[in-house]
């Protein structure tokens, strides 16, 4: 085996004795002015996050317009396209957003919530009554990346923009369709409170012909717009979480929904939402109510029905 040669301990003695006796080299300390523009050139290269002030929706000729309102800098990043489910950042969980499509969209780079945790555009979930655009709704908002899904009542052609002063992203979608009006009920909660019928009240609503029992459906589950819950308009779910589908045959809806129904004792409930909206169409006369298992308590003959569930 080859061994390298021995050295003697003086020789290894000399440096380290010439380096416990060497002085040790003076630290320069920063001037103040030199700290101050070191701290400023520091806040300047940090990149600077969007921050989330407004959300809002309008309808133009041919298209609705959802414009996101940002203040300071443009989101470094922005991305859309059209997604079969909204996903919860984080819980992985499904979002439920009204509408037959869903066009999603995350902007990186951008906040929506200032230093207490509260939202700094408004509701996270908003109804618009346009052609298109139902429901405009908040998947996620974390670590400067933020998430949106519009409820569209049908799949479309869109463009996505930016403006600036202020910094603004812009989403287009053409309405390439012809709507019809409906009326659609919801709970009137202070005339429920101080027990004055009726209990609901109607609002409008552009659907697509010539399923009109169907988008009707959908604005109902969209939910009253901001100045209609001001007014006190309220959509009771009853644990419905949407429409499977609406068959109507010889004047009768067939209204199958989806999620666990429950009246929890309430004399009121989606079944008194559903009822009024479908009957002011042509050609309906009665509603039957199913649940997710298909069940109602009086599935045949010209008559109404919900099911056990919705019961009090």
């Amino acid at each position: 085996m080859f061994l390298p040669p021995k050295r003697s301990l003086a020789v290894l003695a000399v440096p380290l004795v010439s380096l416990l006796a060497a002085p040790a080299a003076a630290t320069p300390v920063p001037s103040h002015a030199a700290v101050r523009t070191a701290m400023r050139t520091a806040v300047h290269a940090a990149p600077r996050v969007a921050t989330l002030v407004d959300v809002r929706a309008s309808h133009h000729p041919g298209l609705d317009r959802v414009v996101f309102e940002f203040r300071g800098p443009l989101p470094a990043r922005r991305s859309a396209g059209y997604v079969s489910r909204l996903i919860a950042d984080g819980s992985g969980r499904t979002v439920p957003v009204a509408g037959d499509a869903i066009l999603g969209l995350r902007f990186g780079g951008a906040a929506g919530h200032d230093d207490k945790g509260r939202p700094t555009y408004g509701p996270t979930r908003e109804t618009f009554a346009l052609p298109g655009v139902l429901q405009v709704v908040n998947a996620g908002d974390f670590e400067a990346e933020l998430t949106f899904g519009i409820g569209l009542s049908r799949k479309a052609s869109y463009r996505v923009y930016t403006l600036t002063h202020p910094s603004r992203v812009v989403v287009d979608v053409k309405t390439p369709y012809r709507t019809v009006p409906v009326r659609t009920y919801f709970l009137d909660s202070r005339a429920y409170a101080a027990g004055r019928r009726p209990y609901t009240a109607a609002v409008s609503r552009p659907v697509i012909p010539p399923s009109t029992a169907r988008g009707a459906l959908q604005r109902l589950f969209a939910g009253p717009t901001q100045a209609e819950h001001a007014k006190g308009l309220r959509f009771v779910a009853s644990g419905a979480t949407g429409v499977r589908s609406v068959v109507v045959r010889d004047g009768v809806a067939h209204v199958r929904l989806t999620g666990s129904l429950r009246s929890g004792g309430s004399a009121f409930t989606v079944a008194d939402e559903i009822t009024p909206t479908l009957k002011r169409l042509p050609g309906i006369r009665w509603v039957k109510i199913y649940d997710a298992r298909g069940r109602t308590e009086r599935p045949k003959g010209h008559s109404d029905s919900v099911p056990e569930s919705l019961e009090p």
